[in-house]
């Protein structure tokens, strides 16, 4: 027994422990190796096709936008003479057809009221009796007091406004029940800064500077050749989709009609069930709409791989 002890169990031992060595210094410098000439590629990288389908799209554009006054109006002296007397002054209120002064014309001294062409606020006079005033003459400043509702556009989506109405639906926060604004248009600063206007009828009680949304009704199709806006390039009219020929991509011209901003109405050069490139060749497919600060307190977000 005492032989067992002292010799056999740690011999045993010894060769445990040689043999974990030998298996770790094996994994470590001298692993086993695969001939990398017998490992081929399994998979196959495809792009994403969809097919043309009939379907319905509801074009609406809506914007954030501000109400605004209307521009001062410059009221003009009617008669060539000297002013008798003034029964307003700067920064007071007057009605339409409001006495403003009167004047002694020089040849036949009549006296004549010159009043308000509208209502309104007088930003601007100074006239004094005993002033003479010259035919035309600019006599006074007045701000209407009529509103308008102005929003602010990405210049890319007035192609979407070609043919549009000229008439939007108006909601303002906190205020009274969304209202028809009319006389839609586009204009264009000197800075480049284009915007969507249109008047608010006098019947509505707005104040300048209050928040609003504009929504555009530009127009519906129903039953109509649709593909995601992600698939075609263009937009205006015409554009270009891949169409899916059995693994390769072919370029084809397109007619466009209505867009949501999602699907768009192919009028012509696709038929229904032909299969196209879902995504624009060395285009990503975007998941997140991008947005932008419209400069109204608000923004605007388009959806991914939209074109116009």
């Amino acid at each position: 027994m005492l032989v067992w002890r002292r010799w056999i169990f740690p011999l045993l031992l010894l060769v445990v422990c040689a043999a974990i060595a030998t298996a770790l210094v094996k994994l470590a410098f001298f692993p086993d190796r695969t001939d990398a000439a017998s490992i081929a590629p399994g998979g196959e990288v495809t792009a994403p096709v969809v097919t043309a389908e009939r379907g319905s799209i509801t074009s609406v554009l809506t914007v954030d936008g501000t109400v605004a006054r209307d521009e001062a109006i410059t009221v003009r002296a009617q008669v060539e003479g000297t002013v008798t007397a003034v029964a307003v002054s700067a920064g007071q209120s007057v009605a339409a057809g409001q006495v403003l002064f009167t004047v002694k014309q020089v040849e036949t001294e009549r006296r004549i009221d010159v009043t308000a062409p509208e209502a309104g606020d007088l930003t601007s006079f100074e006239l004094v009796a005993g002033q003479s005033v010259a035919l035309g003459a600019e006599v006074a400043k007045l701000s209407p007091a009529r509103f308008h509702v102005v929003g602010k556009v990405d210049p890319v989506l007035l192609y979407r406004l070609v043919g549009a109405p000229t008439d939007a639906q108006v909601t303002i926060q906190g205020g009274p029940a969304p209202f028809t604004c009319t006389g839609l248009r586009v204009q264009v600063a000197e800075d480049g800064t284009t915007s969507m206007v249109c008047a608010v009828p006098g019947d509505q009680q707005v104040f300048a500077g209050l928040k609003a949304s504009l929504v555009v009704q530009i127009g519906t199709a129903t039953d109509v050749l649709v593909v995601p806006v992600t698939a075609v390039t263009g937009g205006a009219g015409t554009g270009t989709v891949w169409v899916d020929a059995g693994g390769a991509a072919e370029e084809r011209a397109v007619q466009l009609g209505l867009t949501d901003g999602t699907s768009v109405e192919v009028t012509g050069g696709l038929d229904e069930g032909e299969t196209v490139r879902q995504f624009v060749p060395g285009t990503t497919a975007g998941t997140e709409p991008v947005c932008y600060d419209d400069g109204v307190g608000g923004t605007y977000c388009e959806a991914p791989g939209m074109n116009w």
